[in-house]
């Protein structure tokens, strides 16, 4: 019998029933019918194992139940009652930004008195509490099953009420505010911070019915459904037959490093998910997809920026590839460190080699120093911190306001880096009045001259569409050397680089033995035609990994499709529904439902595109994406003045993103408006200096209106790219509508000499012949 699980429907929230399996006296043969497939062959666990709860897992695994217990991982979620509530509920009062909140009991129940959805206070009843340390939240109920996290936040420490964005103020409509979807429990938390967690969210009616088996992170979220292991270890010793992993859905031991970090991974990770976690998934992308080294969370060497739960740090680093993993510096069940200080590192690293002043330079706890202190004179770190391995090679960040999380990329401090590509340095967290210049010079001193080079400073070339990033791009996305997440990000910005060697790079990785490799290729692979696409993306279909094979068919929606055989146009249905079904998943997100409009749109289904871009704004009205594409579907449907609109709110919203003001210039001089065109083309020339096609068309309307510095613009293209075509074309035109035909002729010689195929250059050029006063032919000279 399975447990019933809490559901988060409407206002009331109903308690959990725990309804255990009685196991009554069967015979021996009905225990081999249940787990052994055929007589004679070795049993295996079946899909349909059920949850059971933790009380089934003590009798036989008391000493792990007794490190998990109070453990971080046990107290991630609870009902609010007087023993699990750690804040000041005695009419407590927080105010933030004219904003007055107060804490209080009624009836041994909790309320908070505070803003509302429509900007009004009015009184909530907290139901539960949300982590224990170094801060705790509390969730409210909300129509629509769901659960909201206030943004004032408990800290443990220091006993006091506390904002989690001290320095900002949202509005009731705004998609922070503690109301809204960013801090909504069913899609951002909820996963993490229970068992067998389904989100049970209904696109249609905009409404959860979420449900859990423990409220908290119990045995069966890392091991998986239990009931066929449970039954199996309540057999009598000599009728217990010999069953894979012990009946376990989830393997656990004797497995290799990447596989018990990637059980770790679907909650200690920056990613979208592409359904319910169902322990079953054969790879960590069936389920979902890894957030990349984007410019939004981590800095361009890889050091963590936003908040991304480890995962994503940990791949970059050496330990991992050289099978290092959780479990050899954390306890699995009560999740703490194995030793503390140094120790934990010396269990690898040999003491008498690391721990020295002849490696680390520092002073150790208990010499003489005086403590580091900040310009307010608050205490940094103490004497001997930097004899600390974690201090130089994990340094981290503070999130949520009290939380530190250190990087758990483990690398050596680089303040070269941090000079070049302006990325945090370690050194200068404690040396507070030092710089990174002088860092860099003491550690030249002790360790001598020459560091090695880094991805970082590719990627932060790549990030700034530098011309002379491509090669290194390209090397770095085939370099198996490399960690898997730093070579999909390679090609990730690879993207921003058309060509035939990126394309060329993105058809070798197709192929690639990582699925976040071919998933990234996929998304970002070029073509001539959409029959090469098919020709390429096609195989993709029958891929292994779920995400793979769903990135493929969203990539072959529309005409790409029309060239797949009979039986990859029915996986591709299959696959494309799938694909759907996942973004429906997310259909709370702005993403999700941004995702769905884009798939209809290249379908042809304009009503339900519109409809789905605006939901997506509906959710959070500053997600610019779903404005830009509902901008240019509504120009590509004639609603040009609904485009501009549109396209004006983005740029006014989002000065620094060129490519909208790119997107308006031209729809812009589209509709006539040229002077005002200019003036958007000209501040995306500003910011996309490398972008040869922007300079084009900038030249082109400075053209237009007669304007003097159209040549430079025309130059500024070809430049960039020397071969183009078009640019040729252009820059020649250029000279021959102002008579210039010395200037004509020598592009236009250009022309003949890199596409000789190419009649245009031929034709131009016996115009200039022609023309009164143009001058001996070039053949002539």
């Amino acid at each position: 019998m399975k447990s019933e699980g809490t559901k988060t429907n409407g206002w009331e929230i109903t308690g959990i029933i725990a309804a255990l399996a009685i196991i009554l006296s069967i015979p021996l043969y009905a225990y081999r019918a249940i787990y052994m497939d055929r007589p004679g062959e070795t049993a295996s666990p079946v899909s349909s194992a059920e949850f059971v709860g933790r009380d089934r897992c003590i009798s036989c695994h008391r000493p792990e139940y007794e490190k998990w217990e109070n453990s971080h991982h046990d107290l991630a979620m609870d009902v609010a009652t007087p023993e699990t509530v750690l804040g000041d509920f005695n009419n407590a009062v927080y105010v933030h930004n004219d904003v007055e909140t107060r804490f209080y009991m009624k009836d041994d129940k909790f309320f908070v008195h505070t803003e509302g959805p429509d900007g009004t206070p009015a009184d909530f009843e907290v139901a539960y509490t949300f982590g224990v340390y170094p801060l705790q939240q509390y969730l409210v109920p909300f129509p629509g099953g769901r659960l909201q996290c206030l943004t004032i936040a408990w800290d443990v420490d220091k006993r006091q009420w506390y904002s989690l964005y001290p320095d900002q103020t949202f509005q009731p409509d705004d998609w922070m505010h503690w109301t809204r979807g960013s801090q909504n429990w069913n899609g951002m938390c909820a996963e993490c911070h229970s068992t067998h967690l389904v989100k049970g969210y209904d696109m249609d009616t905009d409404t959860f019915n979420t449900t859990w088996s423990e409220i908290d992170v119990s045995c069966e979220a890392c091991h998986g459904p239990a009931s066929r292991h449970v039954a199996w270890a309540e057999m009598p010793d000599m009728a217990r037959p010999e069953v894979e992993n012990y009946a376990l859905s989830v393997d656990t031991s004797d497995i290799d490093s990447r596989r018990l970090v990637e059980l770790c991974a679907p909650c200690h990770s920056r990613r979208s998910a592409l359904s319910d976690y169902t322990h079953v998934e054969a790879d960590l992308l069936d389920s979902m997809l890894p957030s990349l080294l984007t410019e939004a969370l981590y800095f361009p060497d890889g050091q963590i920026l936003a908040e991304v739960y480890v995962y994503g740090s940990f791949t970059q680093s050496k330990m991992y590839h050289r099978d290092v993993r959780c479990s050899d510096c954390h306890d699995v069940h009560s999740t703490k460190v194995h030793l503390t200080g140094n120790d934990l590192c010396l269990q690898c690293h040999k003491a008498g080699e690391y721990d020295t002043r002849e490696h680390h330079f520092h002073k150790k706890a208990g010499e003489v120093g005086d403590p580091i202190r900040s310009s307010d004179g608050t205490v940094l770190f103490d004497v001997g911190t930097g004899a600390q391995c974690v201090q130089c090679h994990m340094p981290g960040r503070y999130y949520m306001g009290v939380d530190y999380r250190p990087d758990h990329s483990l690398r050596i401090p680089r303040p070269d880096l941090s000079i070049e590509i302006d990325t945090p340095d370690a050194c200068v967290r404690c040396h507070v009045d030092k710089t990174s210049q002088w860092a860099d010079e003491a550690i030249t001193g002790w360790y001598g001259p020459g560091r090695r080079s880094h991805y970082g400073t590719v990627l932060a070339a790549g990030r700034d569409l530098k011309p002379e990033a491509r090669q290194s791009l390209i090397r770095l996305a085939g370099d198996t050397l490399y960690p898997v997440i730093v070579r999909a990000t390679a090609l990730s910005l690879l993207s921003g680089y058309p060509g035939e060697d990126t394309t060329r790079a993105m058809e070798t990785a197709l192929m690639d033995d990582e699925a976040l490799i071919r998933r990234a290729a996929a998304e970002n692979l070029q073509t001539a035609s959409p029959e090469a696409l098919a020709l390429h993306l096609g195989p993709l279909l029958y891929d292994p990994v779920r995400a793979v094979r769903q990135e493929a068919a969203r990539r072959l929606v529309g005409d790409p499709s029309n060239h797949l055989g009979p039986d990859q146009k029915k996986v591709f249905q299959e696959t494309l529904a799938d694909y759907e079904a996942s973004m429906a998943f997310s259909g709370d997100f702005a993403f999700g439902r941004f995702n769905l409009a884009n798939l209809y749109a290249a379908q042809g289904k304009t009503d339900a595109a519109v409809e789905n871009y605006l939901a997506a704004l509906a959710i959070d009205g500053l997600f610019y994406p779903a404005k830009v594409n509902l901008a240019m579907l509504y120009n590509q449907t004639g609603r040009q003045d609904d485009a501009e609109t549109l396209f004006r709110e983005v740029v006014t919203e989002n000065p620094d993103l060129y490519e909208i003001a790119y997107s308006l210039g031209l729809l812009l001089a589209e509709r006539g408006k040229y002077e005002e065109a200019a003036v958007y083309l000209a501040r995306a020339v500003r910011g996309l200096p490398t972008r040869a096609r922007v300079h084009y068309n900038l030249g082109l309307l400075l053209q237009h209106l007669g304007r003097e510095d159209a040549e430079a613009e025309l130059r500024k293209a070809l430049d960039l790219e020397p071969d183009n075509l078009d640019f040729l074309y252009a820059l020649a035109d250029h000279y021959l509508k102002h008579d210039n035909f010395t200037e004509a002729r020598k592009v236009i010689a250009r022309m003949i000499e890199s596409h000789p195929e190419n009649q245009m250059g031929h034709r131009l050029m016996r115009i200039v012949d022609q023309a009164p006063g143009s001058g001996q032919p070039a053949d002539k000279n």
